[in-house]
Formats: C-alpha cells, sequence, structure tokens
C-alpha cells in the first residue's frame, strides 16, 4: 500500500474516477516501464505489541473494513431509517458503510469520496455518521488512510449527464443507450450508480409503459418494507411475475423517491 500511494503520487499510477476501486498505467508510468529508474522510499513502520493492542489498525493493513465499526454504522443506519420511516439500504447501502469503515471520513467532504454517496447524500443523512467515525477516530486513536479516493466526478461526467439530462426530457431508455452506445443492462447500472449518489431520476414516463399502477404499487411496497434491495431477493419473492430489468427499474425509482 505505501508503495501504491507513493507512484500514485508520483504520477504513474491514477485512479480510475469513473470505476470506483480501478487504478490504471499513466503515460508516464508507461514511460517508467520503457525507462526504469530507482527511487527511495520509506520503510512500513512495525508495530510492537503494545502499539497494537492501543491502535486499531488490523483492518487497514489486510485492506478490510473496520468491523466494529461497521457494526456501529449498521446500527445507526437502522435507527435513522427507522426514524424516518424507510428501510436501511434507502439511507446507505452495506457498500457505502464498508467503504466508510475502510476510509474513516470524518468530514462531509471526505463522506462524500465514499463509495455510492454523492453531495446529495451526505447532506440529507451524513452528519450523524460522520460524527459518529469521528468520536469513534478520537476514542480508539485510529490511524487514518492518508490516501482517500480522489473525487468521483459522479453525476458530473459526460455519460450521467447525458443520462440525467435526457431523462428530464423524457426519451425513451433505448434511445439513450443506442446514443451512448451501450446495453440496456449498462445504462441501467449507470442509472443505479446515480440514484444510489443521491441525485434524482425521473423515470416514471417510462415504467409507466411497462407496468400498471397496481404492480408499481406492488413493488413498491415490497421494497419498502424490504431489509435488503437485493434483487435476487425480489426475483424469489415475485417468482417469475415480473423480469429482472422491471425489478431493477422500479428500484431506480424507488430510491430516487424514497431517498433523494
Amino acid at each position: 500500500m505505501a508503495l501504491i500511494r507513493q507512484v500514485l503520487v508520483d504520477g504513474l499510477l491514477s485512479k480510475d474516477i469513473e470505476t470506483y476501486g480501478i487504478i490504471k498505467v499513466t503515460q508516464k508510468g508507461l514511460d517508467f516501464i520503457e525507462n526504469p529508474v530507482s527511487f527511495m522510499m520509506s520503510e512500513d513502520h512495525e508495530y510492537n505489541e503494545t502499539e497494537d493492542d492501543a491502535i486499531v489498525t488490523a483492518a487497514k493493513s489486510s485492506g478490510t473494513a473496520d468491523e466494529v465499526l461497521m457494526s456501529m454504522l449498521r446500527d445507526l443506519r437502522k435507527k435513522v431509517a427507522k426514524k424516518l420511516g424507510v428501510p436501511p439500504f434507502v439511507v446507505f447501502q452495506d457498500p457505502s458503510l464498508e467503504d466508510m469503515a475502510l476510509k474513516y471520513p470524518i468530514s462531509m467532504d471526505e463522506l462524500t469520496n465514499t463509495h455510492g454517496v454523492g453531495e446529495g447524500k451526505a447532506k440529507k443523512y451524513g452528519k450523524e455518521f460522520v460524527e459518529l467515525i469521528s468520536r469513534y477516530v478520537e476514542d480508539n486513536d485510529i490511524i487514518r488512510p492518508d490516501d482517500l479516493v480522489v473525487k468521483s466526478t459522479g453525476a458530473n461526467s459526460a455519460n450521467k449527464l447525458y443520462i440525467i439530462q435526457n431523462i428530464d426530457r423524457k426519451l425513451s431508455l433505448e434511445d439513450i443507450a443506442s446514443a451512448k452506445g451501450m446495453t440496456m443492462d449498462a445504462l441501467i447500472k449507470e442509472m443505479e450508480q446515480i440514484v444510489n449518489s443521491g441525485t434524482k431520476l425521473n423515470i416514471k414516463y417510462w415504467i409507466d409503459d411497462l407496468l400498471d399502477d397496481e404492480q408499481q404499487e406492488e413493488i413498491h411496497d415490497y421494497f419498502m418494507e424490504s431489509e435488503s434491495d437485493n434483487i435476487e431477493d425480489a426475483l424469489k419473492e415475485f417468482d417469475g411475475d415480473y423480469d429482472i430489468d422491471e425489478l431493477r427499474l422500479m428500484r431506480i425509482k424507488f430510491i430516487s423517491e424514497v431517498a433523494n
């Protein structure tokens, strides 16, 4: 991790702001491969047993989320969701909580650098989560990672902005996908990322052509009462009444209306 941080800073690698968790070799990195040179880097600090007991770093060294913090975040999410009368996943999805328990964001700006959290969602739900994480970091002398993910352009990226603008214009989703050379599955994934980050998408005009009001209400009620937004669970629950795209689109509509 120390080596990765150093070569990121030196510009040999870059983080892909469009695809969470991906790093890519830059032109400078390719040049380095062709003409490598040696460089100095600091050696990782080796903690003794006393320090290990005092500092919670195990999760960071393994690249996994802090399970104690994760449990606390889940409890807080449940409390917030109950207060608002919505399912827990509406507040923050599990991948977002896992990223919080990996990066320890202690400000609203840092929170928007976590997976699936845009400015809108951070502003709406984030204050209590940031306060909890900040207290946890202080109480446990946490050493936070110094390589927070570069802020994603999210809904401001070219594709996402195009999708948002043309859904506002009520264009056919098939036409939007075709214009960008995307499959419907890829378009739905982009739309899921947009609403999960806190941006509204009004796709009722499209869903109205797929499902009648009673069907929409049935799926809406399912997600409202469900503890999870997992599509596989929804497919089993409805046992073939709806296909996967219908359920994914309804989930987008639900999160957009209820969460955002």
